[in-house]
């Protein structure tokens, strides 16, 4: 180990920071360092003793040396006939252990999804003979097992985990370096991918692209938008992170049914939702060809100019979406008349066809339940906090700061409660809308749905919006299980090529849970198994054995 200096200018500054780094011969003779310690910046009577600390006087070679980080321990031949091998089992020594289970099991799927072909095809071998699609493949499992920076990876899981040994190679695949250029090789394959992708799905699973989901997130990014280049796509817009403060993206997403992402787009981060859907609807058609699908989306997403547009085109293109609440005020007298069905067991809906439309008015006992728990929760709270404001003694202004604190905790109660406050002094008083409170009851767990599919089961249509959860389930899981965020990256490439991987293990992840998640269904790792059962394997560890002479 040694310290190693790095420079770099800020401001018209030169800083000058300090790590502790560990040489490390690889199998082809080459030595790569390995950071230990980060010490940032330190004076020069802080980098004398940590050289001190880190180094050795050796007495036969008279001149010091700093010390290996795991010196290899060294033991006498034993003596004896040369064709034995004598071996002092009391001294047998178990180390490195290494995370074994978890890296197979991603190597299996990635291999299943045959990503292993598909990136050797497209990422060469560099003239130093850098294994370019096996060092995504260890950033793929990385972010499948642990995620995290590269920064770790390279410091800490690589050499925690068994992806050198499963790959037959060495520590070359997590120099630091090397963990970052691999972005920059990734965004021109992105369209290629996402085709290989849904061939592999057809292949896996059977899996069919009639139906379609979509639907918008954002991620943000805690820097100040001040220090943000000009024409970046990290900008402040409607934060569905609640984090309005930082500048954000925005990812459009379609998945099938089952929650298998089939594109993304990355936007800038004040795109509005209702500009998003034509540029996706031709991108889809392009990339994959004219095809009978139907499009399920959130109100909000579509504008009536865009619905006739897939109206009109040649083929027609279907859709189901959510309608906002204002139409059902339109609608609301039209619908009384017409008979409630049944469309399954607890949800009831009526029809109404009307300019070449169909409108579905859907009910769900479920749904009433919760809402209507969720309504009742909220205005008990808030009717609560009302009383105890209204005997607080303290200024208007002061007054005002707490009613407008208990309205965006409670919004929805709020818009039941008529708040009156005094003109001449810091007092209000309150009282319930009941005629609201009847309007707000009648439309709990009631959604109006409007579709060019007029000829389909009313039950197939409350399935089909029924099943934007798997948009919602994608979400979660870029931004939960695959920690999209937070993103360690400056450049704007990276960042994308970030979200491409997070969005390729988010194939995998799915590929997993339709594998041994769902009775016959299986990869072609073994039979099906539950995912209880996973984790044994998933937190297997294999260790390395010395054994002395």
């Amino acid at each position: 180990m040694f310290l190693r200096r790095t420079e770099r200018r800020k401001n018209g500054k030169t800083h000058h920071y300090w790590n502790v780094v560990e040489n490390k011969r690889l199998d082809d003779g080459r030595v790569v360092q390995r950071h230990v310690l980060y010490l940032g910046e330190i004076n020069s009577s802080q980098a004398a003793a940590w050289r001190k600390a880190i180094e050795v006087f050796d007495e036969d070679a008279g001149r010091a040396r700093t010390l290996a980080l795991f010196p290899e321990d060294r033991c006498e031949v034993a003596a004896g006939d040369a064709s034995v091998v004598q071996l002092r089992l009391s001294e047998m020594q178990l180390h490195r252990p290494r995370q074994w289970g978890a890296c197979w099991l991603a190597g299996q799927l990635w291999q299943e999804l045959q990503l292993d072909r598909f990136w050797a095809d497209r990422l060469p071998p560099s003239r130093k003979k850098t294994r370019w699609d096996q060092v995504l493949q260890v950033l793929a499992s990385y972010r499948l097992i642990a995620p995290g920076s590269e920064w770790r990876l390279h410091r800490q899981w690589f050499g925690n985990s068994a992806m050198a040994d499963l790959l037959g190679a060495d520590f070359g695949l997590a120099e630091e370096h090397k963990l970052y250029a691999c972005h920059d090789l990734l965004l021109q394959h992105k369209q290629a991918l996402f085709s290989h992708l849904v061939e592999r799905w057809r292949d896996l699973f059977s899996a069919d692209f009639d139906v379609l989901l979509y639907d918008l997130t954002s991620t943000y990014f805690e820097v100040n938008a001040s220090d943000l280049p000009e024409g970046t796509k990290r900008r402040h817009g409607y934060s569905r992170d609640k984090r309005p403060d930082c500048p954000q993206v925005v990812i459009a997403l379609v998945v099938t049914p089952d929650g298998l992402p089939l594109a993304y787009e990355v936007l800038p981060g004040n795109t509005a939702d209702s500009k998003t859907l034509r540029m996706f609807l031709s991108k889809i058609e392009q990339q994959y060809g004219k095809a009978r699908r139907v499009w399920v989306m959130d109100r909000g997403v579509p504008t009536e100019a865009v619905l006739a547009e897939m109206r009109n085109s040649d083929p027609p293109v279907q859709y189901l979406v959510g309608t906002p609440k204002g139409r059902l005020n339109r609608l609301e007298k039209h619908l009384l008349d017409k008979p409630w069905q049944d469309a399954r067991e607890g949800v009831q809906v009526k029809l109404l066809a009307e300019d070449g439309e169909l409108y579905v008015f859907a009910q769900s006992n479920d749904r009433v339940t919760k809402e209507r728990a969720m309504r009742r929760r909220q205005l008990k709270w808030l009717w609560k906090r009302l009383r105890q404001i209204a005997t607080m003694e303290i200024s208007r202004e002061e007054l005002l700061m707490k009613l407008g604190g208990a309205r965006s905790k409670a919004p929805a109660a709020w818009r039941l409660v008529d708040i009156e406050i005094d003109k001449a002094r810091p007092s209000f008083s309150f009282a319930l809308n009941r005629k609201k409170l009847r309007k707000t009851r009648r439309r709990e767990g009631r959604y109006l749905l409007r579709t060019n599919l007029t000829d389909n089961d009313p039950a197939q249509l409350w399935k089909y919006y029924t099943q934007l959860v798997a948009v919602e389930e994608a979400f979660r899981n870029l931004k939960g299980d695959l920690a999209i965020r937070p993103i360690f990256h400056h450049d704007e490439k990276r960042i994308e090529a970030h979200i491409l991987m997070c969005s390729s293990d988010c194939s995998m992840s799915y590929e997993l849970q339709m594998g041994v998640g769902h009775g016959p269904r299986r990869l072609g790792v073994g039979t099906a198994v539950p995912f209880d059962d996973i984790d044994p394997l998933r937190n297997a560890i294999v260790p390395s054995v010395s054994l002395s002479t």
